[in-house]
């Protein structure tokens, strides 16, 4: 089996608009349209049979929306998707939204510092942390030489803060910033995706990466719609990775820490 743990999706009328806007934001070229059908159709011509789905908030006003959007998505995709929740630190009901968003049957929080304009570590952030701790897992982007919103030492104080805080830092916890990683989350448990990295790092780099967060904490994942599952699994394969612990990280690994077994 293979998950991909890290897709964005969004409804058809707006997907175009969205995907324009992250190809922008980035300055690289977007694979993908952003529709649910063009991610089910990908995946499987690479064999991967469930989605991690999530959708960044990039105002308050929009969180709801979203996450009635990935809640529907799943209810009519129900074999294929498993649904993480949007938030913003400057929603008026965070604690509220999240409950409504786990009795929806979603099963994480995404956030994403750099789209949202906060600093991970700013307090107005924590009520989210604080409410999740030990309930439900936080995939946070992680990374961006170019900002100082997601930097991998504010995400460490974050683990340090909360400890029963279960964080996906996506990107192996550092995009464009992955000399800075292990000095970050030297003694902090934390879990990272592959999603937009090994098309930059070296074999080598990357089984440092892997190495230093522990394989059982490293989970596959594409980006979509920004990379290619069939690009992405293999690079993924030309890593010195023994049977097991590659099935670790393209399922095992998230079916343990969603609890889907």
């Amino acid at each position: 089996m293979i998950i991909d743990s890290h897709a964005h999706i969004f409804p058809d009328k707006i997907a175009e608009k969205a995907v324009e806007g992250i190809g922008s934001f980035y300055d690289l070229k977007m694979r993908f349209d952003g529709k649910i059908s063009t991610l089910i159709d990908i995946g499987a011509k690479a064999g991967v049979e469930k989605f991690v789905v999530q959708s960044v908030a990039t105002t308050p006003a929009q969180v709801e929306s979203i996450n009635n959007f990935i809640a529907k998505s799943v209810e009519t995709y129900p074999d294929k998707l498993i649904g993480f929740a949007a938030i913003h630190p400057d929603y008026e009901d965070i604690c509220g939204e999240l409950d409504r968003a786990c009795e929806m049957g979603l099963k994480g929080v995404k956030i994403h510092p750099d789209f949202q304009h906060f600093r991970i570590d700013d307090d107005k952030a924590m009520k989210i942390y604080e409410h999740i701790e030990g309930k439900m897992p936080l995939l946070v982007h992680t990374g961006d030489y170019r900002y100082e919103w997601s930097k991998p030492e504010r995400m460490a104080r974050v683990l340090d803060a909360f400890p029963k805080l279960q964080v996906i830092g996506a990107h192996f916890g550092g995009w464009s910033e992955w000399d800075k990683v292990e000095e970050a989350y030297a003694g902090r448990e934390i879990w990272v995706d592959t999603s937009s990295a090994l098309y930059e790092l070296s074999a080598e780099t990357a089984m440092k990466l892997i190495r230093f967060f522990g394989v059982d904490h490293v989970l596959f994942g594409t980006d979509y719609p920004m990379w290619s599952a069939v690009e992405e699994l293999e690079m993924l394969g030309k890593l010195p990775l023994s049977e097991e612990e590659r099935e670790m990280i393209l399922h095992g690994n998230i079916e343990k820490l969603l609890g889907l077994n």
